[in-house]
């Protein structure tokens, strides 16, 4: 069963905004070779919003095929819509993925009978577990421990990524499923304190630029060596805060493009990186171990 640093990789583009599939190739091999626990592909991370339905679909075939088993690759489907979520789903369940990662409803405000629903459609239409993703600061609905608890009974729902960032939320969560249900983070700042008081990792976006750092601190946390967890997340609090001055995925594409696995590029409406922020990236980077390309 998962547990540890899911990454939740960037989508790279080329000069001409298409998806570039060759530094995809090398994002995953980079991943591989640093000991990342399994990726998430075409999430918010992954510019799932402004990939076309064949785009979306390709990157996660690619992504399978490149990953070639040597891990798991968790497939980023959800929308705002019950039934696209359910025909997108059921149209990449078959090319190897291992689960799916489904965001709460956005923009169309669902109460919680209605997100209990729209999860359990999707769960009862597909094949492959189904690990839930709260942020209710990019969908605005907020995905309740007692609608939680309810949907964790469901034989494919097996976890949630929680990114709220509340460690009491956490605890709400906890009380209410059983030991057996899986709880990741979704908020690099307290992947620590999240793992420490019961959680079995991350959906990390900080994780792609610092995958060994990322998943060695989960391997710490996991293992109780507080010490050592605490030395690490203390290095990597400087990148988390880096990460996350503009919009996701902004800043960390152009981060790992100063690791030269990748270009920057990045489609509207989000725009590139501002220049005033990129010596504290630079900074951020070298505090946390990560190399820079050479004039990066």
């Amino acid at each position: 069963m998962f547990k540890g640093s899911l990454v939740a990789l960037v989508t790279p583009f080329d000069g001409n905004n298409r998806v570039d599939f060759e530094s995809l190739k090398r994002l995953v091999d980079f991943h591989v070779e640093q000991g990342s626990d399994g990726l998430v592909i075409a999430g918010t991370t992954g510019e799932s919003a402004t990939l076309t339905r064949s785009e979306h679909i390709e990157v996660i075939e690619r992504a399978v095929e490149y990953a070639d088993d040597r891990l798991p690759i968790i497939a980023g489907t959800g929308s705002n819509s019950t039934s696209q979520t359910i025909d997108l789903s059921r149209s990449v369940q078959t090319l190897g993925i291992a689960a799916f990662l489904i965001v709460v409803p956005y923009y169309n405000k669902p109460v919680q009978e209605g997100i209990y629903r729209h999860f359990t459609a999707i769960a009862d239409a597909v094949e492959k577990p189904v690990m839930m993703y709260n942020v209710p600061g990019r969908t605005v609905a907020d995905l309740l421990p007692e609608t939680v608890a309810r949907l964790a009974r469901h034989e494919r729902i097996f976890a949630i990524k929680e990114a709220t960032g509340s460690l009491e939320r956490l605890q709400e969560i906890k009380a209410l499923v059983d030991e057996d249900f899986r709880l990741f983070s979704g908020d690099d700042f307290t992947l620590l304190p999240f793992i420490q008081q019961g959680g079995h990792g991350v959906v990390t976006v900080s994780g792609n630029v610092a995958p060994q750092q990322v998943a060695k601190l989960c391997e710490y946390a996991l293992a109780g060596e507080a010490e050592r967890a605490a030395a690490l997340d203390a290095s990597l609090q400087p990148l988390n805060e880096a990460l996350f001055v503009e919009s996701n995925p902004i800043p960390v594409k152009w981060a790992v493009a100063r690791m030269g696995l990748m270009n920057d590029a990045i489609r509207l409406p989000l725009t590139p990186y501002e220049k005033q922020h990129h010596d504290n990236m630079r900074a951020a980077m070298k505090s946390a171990g990560v190399v820079l390309e050479e004039n990066a």
